[in-house]
């Protein structure tokens, strides 16, 4: 599995966005995606699931936050760009999803990344917190069965940018820990 400090890879993987038109060989390289930005990188396992839908409701749900901090949302799974469009088309609360799904149906980057669940074939729940110069800052993958928090991700965020020392359970506008030198 990468880590915090490596570079996020570079690949060119199809993307949907959207359900005005199905899909018609948009591609994204996340390396370029979003210069100068902060990218919030996260996976699920497969569409048209139970847990998913409720993470990529609750990132979309703090897009703006996420984009007050210069973070751009990126979701993916390793299903097809047409996958991800019907699933987007079934459901009104994923179609207001105004972010790219990459698609990964060749496993190409959960497997770079090193989270392709090895029995199950899919990717595991993975969020990456990837800085404007596309080093990878912050990692958390939970199994299969359990989802994440979005807010929690958005806290990680708010720390990391503020470049300081932040102690336990910190939130953004709260004080830094300033160590004092002997």
């Amino acid at each position: 599995m990468l880590s915090v400090g490596d570079k996020l890879p570079a690949f060119t993987l199809s993307v949907q966005q959207g359900t005005s038109a199905l899909p018609g060989g948009e591609t994204v390289d996340l390396t370029t995606h979003a210069p100068g930005k902060w990218k919030i990188l996260f996976f699920w396992p497969k569409d048209f699931t139970f847990i998913c839908p409720t993470e990529i409701i609750g990132y979309n749900d703090l897009a703006s936050d996420f984009a007050d901090r210069d973070a751009v949302l990126v979701g993916g799974s390793t299903d097809s760009d047409f996958v991800h469009f019907a699933w987007r088309k079934s459901d009104p609360r994923l179609a207001a999803c105004d972010f790219p799904w990459v698609a990964d149906n060749k496993h190409e980057l959960t497997r770079a990344l090193g989270i392709l669940d090895k029995d199950a074939g899919v990717a595991l729940r993975a969020t990456f917190i990837v800085d404007p110069e596309n080093v990878i800052q912050h990692i958390t993958v939970n199994g299969l069965n359990v989802g994440r928090n979005p807010v929690e991700t958005l806290r990680i965020l708010d720390a990391l940018q503020t470049d300081e020392l932040c102690p336990c359970n910190w939130q953004g506008g709260e004080q830094t820990l300033h160590p004092i030198a002997a």
